[in-house]
């Protein structure tokens, strides 16, 4: 019966180090304020109806992007569209949802000057698998990415967890077209 307190006493000391060890994994707790932000921009993005499309994936009704043209898609419809599997060629620029510029085609040379080649359904965060396999070759559009779809809860590079993503993008080839 002596033994029972001491018990106690030592998972409560075990329970307090193993929850201070991981806490500092759980971002949301660091992240918290930029969270509510990205959300709430997102939100006020998403009720501009009039100018965003909201698209949804065809494999999960919760995977949403917002996408707003730029071009007179009248122009572009008849052009090739990528499929989910295709490789395409675009150029792009990325914000995070306060304007902060991330990432862009613009500093790369290769596969040619601005481009970025990638496949949809690999290898790219999922945003891009439901807005790009919407457009058409020679369109420009504006992708909001909720976080879900983006990076999630990670870091990737300059790209906190829980980012709202902006991307300018032109869908400009799809290279070795598959019909």
């Amino acid at each position: 019966m002596k033994k029972f307190p001491f018990i106690l006493i030592l998972a409560a000391v075990l329970g307090g180090i193993f929850t201070s060890c991981f806490k500092d994994d759980d971002p949301t707790d660091e992240y918290a304020d930029w969270r509510i932000d990205n959300v709430a921009w997102y939100e006020e993005q998403a009720a501009l109806s009039d100018y965003y499309t909201k698209v949804t994936a065809p494999w999960d009704p919760n995977a949403q992007v917002l996408m707003h043209w730029f071009n007179d898609t009248s122009i572009t419809k008849n052009n090739l569209k990528p499929k989910f599997t295709s490789m395409v060629d675009v150029k792009y620029r990325l914000c995070s949802y306060d304007g902060t510029p991330i990432d862009s085609s613009f500093l790369s040379t290769s596969p040619a000057d601005s481009l970025f080649r990638c496949r949809l359904n690999s290898g790219v965060i999922q945003g891009w698998g439901i807005a790009i396999p919407r457009m058409h070759i020679g369109d420009s559009c504006r992708v909001i990415v909720p976080y879900n779809v983006g990076y999630g809860t990670t870091t990737s590079g300059d790209i906190k967890p829980f980012s709202t993503l902006q991307f300018d993008i032109k869908l400009v080839g799809i290279p070795a077209y598959e019909q």
